[in-house]
């Protein structure tokens, strides 16, 4: 608790807290009521609870943003990733060796997990790629928005969506959240079936009881039930609040065309009738995939054609350096820190995940970066499971197989079928220019030279 009250004394560095202040701080933080705050102090309710607002208004003051004890937790680690951007902003003006960045105190050193999955919300981990951040949460102010969000496997693209769904609801939005790789593989069957599915989420995350056949028209169709479902029913009962549909992993749909072809125009027509109705301007739509669709859709009724694309790019090594710092590495300081991280730079080519994994293993001291470098692509090497997982996916297609060969077998750019292309750059292993591919990093051009070719042979 004391990172907590030291976090808040920063913020109120003129209204040093009273005791009573830090108990109901502390207290709050946990998640007790006011009640049971009461009761353990022997004060009365009303006073805990008027310190308790007195607090808080000082917090709004302070922070420029209403603070309650229900958002107690998110606010102060916004504040926490604000300080961290400042100085990042600070960095970039007056040159990498003027700051350090050092984790915050909420995060000390020995918490630091291995990399996997989004990174947490308020983590100091967590890198911005301005302007992505603020691109993304400005845009879903906006009514009846469409923002597709496009990046390979385990760049980044859940955890900047975690954080647009944390600041829409910090605007008093509703949001639900779809990731269609938990649909079992029967949900696909028919477009009637998988639209009753999404439509079934959606209501249970609204906390509203699925009333699907009390809208659904065999003769009207599938797409038109649920256009109906959405106008008459879901929206009409979320009040004046707008709602927020993130859908991630929709490229498991591009895998099921009877679906995409119809599912996707349909996403392009709801952002298109905000325009001329106000009952669709309160759907707010982001759409997460990893790849370019490879299902023939006309122009006019691709939904990746309109609204905004946000493309994640690597991370440049000033980028690396800071991360590299937070992890509490301070050999990387400065220009001569950002030469000695440069050749890790290029052997994974600034890709977040590989990056992470090589400075979660530097911060343990399980090794130098030299030695991590020179078994990089060997099974002795750091990245051998995450080598052996893309590996064993290629084995299992032989186009793809095919297809990677050639990219590994020239430093040249090579013309791909498009399909083939779309799926290696889903698994981060190129990056395309059109149709023409060239591998992502270093790392897989050494394993891949080495593995293939023995497949080959």
């Amino acid at each position: 608790m004391e990172d907590i009250l030291q976090a808040v004394e920063r913020i109120l560095p003129d209204k040093p807290l009273a005791s009573i202040q830090c108990f109901v701080l502390s207290q709050s933080w946990l998640g007790k009521t006011y009640g049971e705050m009461a009761e353990e102090s022997g004060y009365r309710d009303n006073y805990i609870k008027e310190v308790g607002s007195e607090l808080w208004q000082d917090l709004s003051i302070a922070l420029g943003k209403k603070i309650t004890k229900k958002n107690l937790h998110l606010a102060l680690k916004k504040y926490v990733q604000d300080k961290i951007g400042e100085q990042e902003q600070r960095q970039q003006e007056f040159g990498e060796e003027s700051i350090e960045i050092v984790s915050p105190d909420f995060f000390p050193a020995s918490k630091i997990e291995f990399p996997s999955g989004p990174v947490p919300l308020g983590s100091p981990l967590y890198i911005n790629r301005p302007p992505l951040e603020e691109l993304v949460c400005n845009e879903i102010l906006y009514p009846g928005c469409l923002i597709r969000i496009k990046a390979p496997r385990k760049t980044g693209k859940s955890s900047l969506l975690n954080r647009m769904i944390a600041s829409a609801r910090e605007q008093g939005y509703q949001t639900v959240y779809l990731d269609f790789q938990e649909a079992d593989e029967d949900i696909f069957a028919s477009l009637d079936k998988f639209l009753r599915w999404f439509c079934v989420n959606v209501s249970r995350q609204l906390n509203l009881l699925p009333s699907i056949d009390d809208f659904w028209d065999i003769e009207m169709g599938s797409k038109v039930s649920c256009k109906i479902y959405f106008e008459a029913y879901l929206l009409q009962y979320i009040d004046h609040n707008p709602l927020v549909l993130a859908l991630n992993e929709v490229h498991r749909v591009f895998e099921h065309p009877n679906i995409a072809q119809d599912f996707l125009p349909m996403l392009r027509f709801w952002h298109e009738q905000a325009k001329q109705d106000e009952v669709w301007q309160k759907l707010r739509m982001v759409v997460v995939h990893t790849t370019e669709i490879y299902i023939p859709l006309k122009l006019n009724q691709s939904p990746f054609n309109v609204g905004i694309t946000i493309t994640l790019p690597p991370f440049t090594l000033n980028q690396v350096q800071n991360l590299a710092l937070r992890y509490g590495l301070n050999w990387v300081a400065g220009s001569e820190g950002a030469k000695r991280l440069a050749p890790m730079q290029a052997m994974v080519g600034g890709h977040p995940y590989l990056v992470s994994l090589a400075l979660y293993h530097l911060y343990q001291e399980e090794m130098t970066l030299e030695i991590l470098l020179e078994t990089a692509s060997t099974p002795v090497g750091i990245y051998s499971q995450h080598l052996r997982e893309l590996l064993s996916l290629l084995q299992k297609d032989p186009e793809l197989m095919s297809a990677m060969q050639q990219v590994i077998a020239t430093d040249e750019k090579v013309e791909l079928d498009a399909i083939a292309a779309y799926k290696l750059e889903s698994m981060g292993l190129v990056k395309l220019n059109g149709n023409q591919a060239e591998v992502m990093c270093e790392l897989y051009r050494l394993y891949f030279s080495q593995q293939l070719g023995k497949h080959s042979g």
